[in-house]
């Protein structure tokens, strides 16, 4: 009889319930240990009620912004039609009852596959050994996929009530009437505008000159400049000191000295990963300074027949990511054909309204001079689909090289712009031209037909014509 590969991962999100699955599907023996249920923090706690509660939250808008298109309210008494309304603990009940969802539909689809699910905490004894609970299990490949939890400053620590991490938002049972987001970056601008258009009041308070400092420039200054016109405060230049309750709320106290006072505070500063406490150092796994595991492009770590995937590597915190780097580790343990991780390739979207979405290279690499490119911005103003819609904040960005025109990268700024980069990551992998993507057929009118716009700004001398 052939030897059956035995496969155990620690962590049931998307690095390693993807993993498992390819695993099993490749004839191995496998089993996931997560000690909250499957599809882990992801699916539980973060990226699934986060999305959750911002899809709530554009609708919310979409209402409040109907009065430009020809939609009003009507049948309200003595002339007060009224405004669109928020019912919070109906919203954060959908929230948590759909991740709950996700996570049974995870279940059963690793249960249909034989993927065997051990609800504990894991913890590596040995390279080839995993205590998970009372449990000791032998392994000829460990995948480490234990993710990350949000970062708590010194001064600052979440009681669940009035200071809150985001895993804490989904037990409120009102509506923040004064909600102060600490850390301008993806995920306090996620939440930042979210509870902004639900009806709260909103203050965003960034360290950096501006929000999203890390991000397209462009893109950060139409986010903010729309988030200003909804009302939100934006506190440039302004770290946080502390935090601290009050009688009826909280004050958060700023480096030079100023403070800011609500209802409740939202902490956005970061995520370390889950790697402490689990004996990965004691056994060769090498870690960094902030306690990520050290992956290289194929997962591998420093000890031999143990991978690493997602969060608990730093890799680009994304769950597309996580849950690829958990397949090659699964096809290079294997023996399979493997393509290392190309993190060029990789598309990104910021869930804000409206939304932000990149992929390949940066403005910011391109002006620092590493990588030389032609570039266009088209202002989603000028779109027809978007005047009918009424969407007037945004753009499309498409960068190629000179001569060849082979498509870089892109950023689009618009509603749903995690659908509409598609199109450009698609580019990006298969190192298609302006040219070829120019000739693509794009339905009129759409959005997606900025895309292609671009495309034909781009294209060079000899073929425009065509």
């Amino acid at each position: 009889m052939d030897h059956v590969t035995r496969i155990v991962i620690i962590g049931g999100g998307p690095g390693g319930y993807e993993a498992a699955l390819v695993a099993a599907q490749l004839g191995a023996q496998v089993t996931v240990v997560e000690e909250d249920g499957p599809g882990g923090a992801c699916v539980l706690t973060d990226c699934v009620p986060s999305k959750t509660l911002i899809a709530t939250s554009v609708r919310k808008q979409a209402l409040l912004d109907a009065a430009s298109v020809g939609v009003h309210f009507t049948g309200g008494s003595d002339g007060d039609v009224g405004r669109p309304g928020v019912d919070m603990p109906l919203v954060n009940k959908r929230v948590k009852e759909l991740a709950q969802a996700q996570s049974g539909d995870v279940a059963a689809r690793l249960a249909a596959e034989g993927v065997e699910v051990v609800k504990a905490k894991g913890r590596l004894v040995d390279p080839q050994v995993v205590r998970a609970g009372d449990r000791t299990i032998r392994a000829d490949v460990v995948i480490i996929a234990t993710g990350a939890t949000p970062r708590v400053i010194p001064g600052c620590d979440p009681d669940g009530e009035r200071i809150l991490t985001w895993r804490q938002l989904y037990d409120l049972n009102e509506l923040p009437e004064q909600l102060i987001v600490v850390g301008s970056g993806v995920t306090g601008a996620e939440f930042a505008g979210a509870y902004q258009s639900l009806g709260s009041e909103v203050t965003l308070v960034s360290s950096r000159d501006r929000m999203m400092p890390n991000e397209d420039a462009d893109a950060a200054e139409v986010l903010e400049a729309v988030y200003r016109r909804r009302g939100m405060d934006v506190l440039g230049r302004s770290r946080a000191a502390s935090v601290k309750r009050t009688e009826h709320g909280v004050v958060v106290t700023l480096e030079d000295g100023r403070t800011a006072e609500g209802t409740h505070c939202l902490m956005t500063v970061g995520m370390v990963p889950n790697t402490a406490g689990m004996g990965l150092a004691d056994h060769g796994v090498k870690l960094d300074r902030n306690g990520f595991v050290v992956v290289d492009k194929v997962s591998r770590t420093s000890a031999p027949g143990v991978y690493a995937a997602g969060d608990c590597t730093g890799v680009l915190m994304l769950a597309s990511v996580a849950a690829m780097q958990g397949r090659i580790a699964v096809w290079h343990a294997l023996g399979e054909a493997v393509q290392p991780i190309r993190l060029a390739t990789v598309a990104s979207n910021i869930f804000t309204d409206p939304e932000i979405a990149a992929v390949g290279v940066s403005q910011r690499q391109i002006e620092a001079g590493e990588i030389e490119a032609n570039v266009v911005k088209l202002p989603l103003a000028t779109n027809a689909r978007a005047k009918m819609q009424g969407f007037n904040d945004g753009f499309v960005k498409l960068f190629c090289r000179p001569n060849t025109g082979i498509v870089l990268g892109g950023v689009i700024v618009a509603p749903r712009a995690s659908e509409l980069i598609l199109a450009v990551s698609v580019a990006v992998y298969h190192r298609l031209t302006v040219d070829q993507l120019a000739h693509t057929f794009a339905v009129y009118p759409s959005l997606s037909g900025s895309v292609t716009e671009a495309a034909r700004r781009l294209m060079s001398p000899l073929t425009a014509g065509i």
